[in-house]
């Protein structure tokens, strides 16, 4: 399979039994070409979408499935792409614990430096909730298209009421729990997410609202967001979001974006236009 991802040197497909039910679990690492286990090393784990599986951030063309291969081969990082409970997994209490497994599972055989976490539609849903379930264990988040507000969210659920053990009438509180924006405090790290004014299936707002909140103790937070873009992110747009997070993690002083003399307010973001995008104001760090 390494044939077919050109910056890795192998791709495995590896079983493991989940600790949250017995069960028989799955998920794909790729390891960049001269790799050694005992350098240290940083994982970037890729959450798929609604419908899809762990080989959907392996194999797609997709721009951001695109992006991810190669930011994690250009930065010799470790490509993690769990199934998560696919196929529609919303990271409920059995997603979630097959994610901790599988990072722990890897900082115990590998030298971990950092754990990058990123996702498209539900996984930038998934990867928004695991962070604010578990932000001790995520260095930098990016999400890509996902919303941060469970309780407010419509569509698919079904699948997520199946995946969280309830409808939101049944058990509010684990709608709650796994809704990023009632835990803004947590997100201390390096955050990216890309959304689209025009997205009807995953509304960028709770998303603009949890940046608008992190970055009120957060200088670290980049937002691209389109004002005519749909559900979808861009090669460019993975590689800038998920590019500078890396980067954030490694350099002492980092600039994202330039001022533009056009500019505008989402929320309570200030948002200076970049090219078709939206794009936050640059990190400054000390």
């Amino acid at each position: 399979m390494a044939q077919d991802a050109p910056g890795f040197a192998t791709v495995e497909d590896r079983t493991f039994i989940a600790k949250f039910d017995g069960s028989e679990q799955k998920y794909v690492i790729m390891t960049p070409h001269g790799f050694a286990p005992d350098q240290s090393v940083s994982l970037l784990i890729a959450l798929h979408g609604h419908g899809s599986d762990r080989w959907q951030f392996v194999r797609q063309p997709r721009g951001e499935c695109r992006g991810a291969r190669d930011v994690a081969a250009d930065n010799k990082m470790l490509l993690i792409s769990p199934d998560y409970r696919a196929k529609t997994s919303w990271m409920g209490p059995a997603a979630e614990a097959d994610v901790l497994q599988i990072i722990q599972t890897l900082k115990q055989r590998f030298e971990v430096e950092h754990v990058i976490l990123c996702g498209g539609s539900m996984g930038g849903t998934g990867a928004l909730t695991f962070t604010a379930l578990h932000p001790d264990m995520i260095n930098a988040v990016v999400s890509l298209n996902g919303t941060a507000n469970l309780v407010e969210y419509e569509r698919f659920q079904d699948a997520i009421a199946k995946s969280f053990g309830g409808s939101k009438k049944q058990v509010p509180d684990e709608y709650r729990k796994r809704s990023a924006e009632f835990f803004q405090n947590r997100f201390t790290m390096p955050f990216a997410a890309t959304t689209g004014g025009k997205d009807n299936i995953v509304p960028p707002a709770s998303v603009l609202r949890l940046i608008g909140s992190a970055r009120e103790h957060n200088p670290n937070v980049l937002s691209l967001h389109r004002t005519d873009g749909e559900h979808s992110t861009s090669y460019e747009e993975y590689e800038e979001s998920s590019g500078v997070c890396n980067r954030r993690l490694r350099w002492r002083r980092i600039t994202l974006c330039e001022s533009y003399p056009t500019s505008s307010r989402i929320g309570s973001v200030r948002m200076v236009s970049f090219r078709t995008s939206v794009c936050s104001r640059p990190f400054v760090l000390p």
